[in-house]
Parts: structure tokens; sequence; C-alpha cells
């Protein structure tokens, strides 16, 4: 599916898609619209311009990727500031590309996007790595009587493992006889008691953890 508010741009990037063999389902030229029509037709991929009427693109990401964890988000945008970018990112985006990109170099980004490959324009990865260790290494000052970390159940700490392999919830639910509910309730139980906001924020915590190599 693809977002942006200007149609000639909007209806190349789909045409350019399209012929390179890829389904476009939707289009949409707003936030809500976006919204509205990403739950309607749940594209496995949303190629997302941040600069929207009535919604900005990082809360389009946020409300669609919290509400759809598996859905990937390449950003498509014109701005390269940093802050644009690291913000894309913590809303849930997989990838950041900038509108100056050829279409070649767009369709490959779109299909490594959908298999969950972090794609990002040449410069702005090393941007986004160095922000993560910074996260990771900076923990946030607590309280010295701050309670410990609420602990995860076995069953918590399996789905976040496969969570953190890249695992679809459909996956994740076939691979340990459950059903797509209950991997969702699991998620959503999981990120209430970790305090984060999104698949990115878990995927992050995870990798930190060493679980996606268990």
């Amino acid at each position: 599916m693809v977002v942006d508010d200007h149609p000639m741009w909007r209806d190349a990037v789909a045409r350019d898609l399209a012929a390179a063999g890829l389904d476009v389902v939707a289009t949409a030229g707003d936030g809500p619209e976006a919204v509205r029509r990403a739950r309607a037709v749940n594209p496995d991929v949303l190629v997302l311009d941040l600069n929207l009427p009535g919604m900005p693109g990082v809360q389009v990401c946020k409300e669609l990727v919290g509400a759809n964890p598996a859905l990937r988000v390449l950003v498509l945008s014109a701005s390269g500031e940093h802050a644009d970018v690291l913000e894309a990112v913590k809303s849930g985006a997989t990838g950041y590309l900038l509108k100056s990109a050829g279409a070649e170099e767009l369709i490959d980004a779109v299909r490594r996007t959908a298999v969950g490959d972090p794609v990002f324009t040449p410069g702005l990865a090393g941007l986004v790595l160095g922000e993560y260790r910074r996260l990771a290494t900076d923990p946030a000052p607590t309280a010295s009587d701050e309670p410990k970390a609420p602990q995860l159940t076995d069953r918590e700490t399996e789905v976040l493992r496969l969570v953190a392999k890249g695992l679809s919830y459909k996956q994740i639910a076939e691979r340990l006889v459950i059903s797509h509910r209950t991997v969702q309730n699991h998620v959503q139980n999981t990120l209430g008691k970790l305090q984060l906001h999104n698949r990115v924020e878990l995927v992050r915590y995870a990798i930190e953890a060493g679980l996606d190599d268990a």
C-alpha cells in the first residue's frame, strides 16, 4: 500500500511497484484515510510518506504497527533529518528511504522490507544503529528503591524469542500450537510488563537479551 499526499508521486510509485510484479492493494493521500484503508486491506508492506495532512506519518505508523506488529513500514520521505529518521524508527518503521532513490532502489527496498530486513538510505543506517547502541548502553536513570522488572512467564519468553526471530503471529501460533489471539495476548502482556510500546522496541529488547540467538 502506498501513502503520499502528492497524487502524481503516489501514482508513479504505485505504477513502478505494480510494473515490478508487486501487488499494490491500495493507496491513500492523507493520514486518517491511510489508517482506514490499511485496516481494511491489511497490506504486508506500507510505503509511507511522513508529511501527511490530517495525521502525521509517524502517528499513522504508530497506530497501524501497534494494532498489527507484523506490518512492515518503509518510510519514503524527502527529509533526511536525523530527528525524522529516528522518530520514524521509534514509531515502528522497518526502513527509511529518501525520495531521491531511483525506481530500482525503491523496488528492492520494498522487497527487502517485506521479509523484515531493515532498509535505509546509505548514511542513515549508521545513525539508527548508533542510536540503538546508545539506548542499549545508556540505561535510563532509575530510583534506588524502584522495584525489579516484572518476570516474564515461560510462554511469554518463548513467544518473545520467536518474535525476535522475525516470525509473524500466525507462524508463532502454528509453531506453538496455540491460537493467533493467544499469541497477541502474550505479546500485549509482555509489552505491558516491559513498558515497551511496539514490536520494534520489543525486538530490540529481545536482541539485547540474546533471545534471537537462543
